[in-house]
């Protein structure tokens, strides 16, 4: 069931990547477009540590639980979206993409990717 709300995610989106993974840097599930070579794996292990200190910031702040957080290089954006105190899903679009949506598709589809992770 991950393979196809990621597939989803992806189509959607025209993103370049999509991972479901642990804080602990294991991939879950993964899906890639089509003729693409930024590994959505290597993208999601490099920025989960740089997750978990967003994540320390809010709970010293007290500004309540971190939802969200996207990262905007030269070449690419990547959104972090949290899903459980354990998972998070990782999408990487291409500077010109549709950044809003793909917030939009992931925040629709977190709470399908969850229950899957319970079940």
């Amino acid at each position: 069931m991950f393979k196809a709300i990621l597939q989803g995610i992806l189509d959607e989106s025209n993103g370049m990547g999509v991972v479901l993974m642990g804080y602990d840097g294991i991939a879950v599930e993964q899906e890639m477009a089509q003729g693409e070579s930024v590994d959505p794996h290597l993208v999601a292990v490099e920025y989960a540590n740089v997750l978990k200190e967003v994540q320390k910031a809010a709970e010293v702040l007290q500004t309540g639980g971190l939802e969200e957080v996207s990262i905007n290089t030269g070449r690419f954006r990547v959104i972090l979206r949290m899903l459980t105190d354990e998972y998070f899903v990782a999408l990487t679009l291409r500077r010109d993409g549709n950044f809003g949506k793909a917030r939009y598709l992931l925040m629709r589809d977190a709470e399908k990717l969850k229950k899957e992770l319970m079940g």
